[in-house]
């Protein structure tokens, strides 16, 4: 994508400053967040940008916060703005899983306060779908008030669900402070997730008995409906993704990737064995979300008018093209010479056994 020529905004309104509310966007500095800062501080409907990061970033028009999220000084950069879309999150799989919640969280709670005493009215949090939790018994789609039924097993999901219960708490705490909360499906677009390894292992691992629905969320889609939000249109708890979902079988057959099919005690043993011994990050509690439903219906915000651009089958595919030539197992990625020695369905066989034979040498040496 080519860097927007402009490095001030085009006129508007016959030159007249837009209206329209003051924006801050935390994480703006990539991501997700670049994304939505470079719309924003191009729509006529926004009057201003601020930026947050760590780091500047390449926002022309858009007036830059160089800190980090959990410095209490963010509440003076947050004087005189409208609206917060909080993005600055870690959601790096290889990040130390202590500091990336004590970056989360303690981020999450200071800009929730920051923007309290700074008088903004309106804060949007991002984070995702699997707060629902995937379990056999959830209703195909899940209504958006459904109860949030995750655990805190699966990879960010603890983080995520702190950091609802935050925003649900901070308008109790902070009367006149509003907290509208997206939680988009998979999310494909440049990212890198357990659920999006899944998509570059050999063989598409499938648990028997299990039932995978697949619904996914283009980073396009989520920023206009981020956008959306911001520009106050749509409130409240909203879910994003394409319309419908994908059956497993359809899944495999439009990827052209077979699935290799293990028992239930067998892939989970292995998954919790790999990620204990610290051979895989993914923990056990990620493959629940490749074994039962947890598609959304997304209602809230079709009723505010709102689309998605994309398609499951459309998404799928950049998926795919993503993550060509990678290659990862239970959330591990493999060199090309692993990849290939292994072969296609030896990688996953290899795994199980290497779990099996380290508890093994562990057993003869006391451990």
């Amino acid at each position: 994508m080519s860097s927007p020529e402009p490095t001030v905004r085009p006129e508007r309104s016959g030159g007249r400053a837009p209206a329209g509310p003051v924006v801050a966007v935390t994480g703006a500095a990539s991501g997700v967040g670049l994304l939505l800062a470079l719309r924003l501080a191009e729509s006529d409907q926004v009057k201003k940008v601020v930026a947050i990061d760590e780091r500047r970033g390449d926002v022309p028009g858009a007036q830059w916060a160089v800190l980090d999220v959990r410095d209490p000084a963010i509440a003076e950069r947050l004087r005189g703005v409208d609206v917060v879309v909080h993005l600055a999150l870690d959601l790096d799989l290889e990040s130390d899983p202590k500091a990336r919640s004590a970056f989360n969280v303690r981020g999450t709670q200071t800009v929730l306060t920051a923007a309290a005493a700074a008088g903004v009215r309106r804060v949007v949090l991002c984070t995702s779908a699997m707060v629902y939790g995937a379990h056999a018994d959830n209703d195909v789609p899940l209504a958006e008030d459904a109860p949030l039924r995750a655990t805190a097993e699966a990879s960010f999901v603890g983080d995520l669900l702190e950091i609802e219960r935050l925003g649900k708490r901070a308008p109790r705490a902070h009367p006149g402070l509003n907290v509208t909360i997206l939680r988009p499906a998979v999310l494909v677009g440049g990212t890198d997730t357990a659920l999006t390894r899944y998509f570059e292992s050999p063989r598409l691992l499938v648990v028997g008995g299990s039932r995978p629905c697949w619904q996914f969320c283009h980073v396009e889609d989520l920023v206009t409906a981020l956008e959306d939000a911001a520009l106050e249109k749509v409130d409240g708890e909203m879910a994003v993704g394409c319309d419908g979902w994908l059956e497993q079988e359809e899944v495999e057959e439009l990827s052209g990737i077979r699935r290799m099919e293990l028992p239930p005690a067998v892939a989970l043993g292995a998954a919790s064995r790999l990620h204990r011994l610290g051979l895989t990050p993914s923990p056990a509690g990620d493959l629940a979300y490749t074994m039962h439903p947890w598609v959304v219906s997304g209602s809230r915000l079709h009723e505010s008018g709102w689309r998605p651009r994309w398609t499951n089958e459309e998404v799928l595919a950049v998926l795919l093209e993503e993550v060509s030539g990678r290659n990862s197992v239970v959330g591990r990625r493999l060199g090309r010479k692993d990849a290939a020695t292994l072969g296609a369905a030896g990688a996953t066989v290899a795994l199980v056994g290497t779990a099996a034979m380290v508890r093994r040498a562990r057993r003869r040496r006391g451990v």
